[in-house]
């Protein structure tokens, strides 16, 4: 559910930002540098979700370990 939320939370961000940048560039809207700023800024984002899924599906683990696998006799 984590990672789900992540993922949509990413995918909400790289949306806005796509339509911040395409009003910028048909000059619907006037800010300086809004590219550079927007890609970096979702750069930033990713890579610091990534490295919160990474350590959640590393060292977080959802209490799946109690399962035995069934055993052949």
């Amino acid at each position: 559910m984590f990672r789900k939320g992540i993922s949509i939370l990413l995918a909400v961000l790289a949306l806005f930002f796509t339509i911040i940048s395409i009003l910028a560039v048909w000059d619907i809207i006037e800010i300086e540098h809004i590219i550079s700023k927007t890609l970096t800024t979702l750069l930033i984002i990713f890579i610091s979700a990534a490295v919160i899924l990474f350590i959640f599906s590393v060292l977080y683990k959802g209490g799946d370990d109690n399962i035995q696998p069934p055993t052949m006799n």
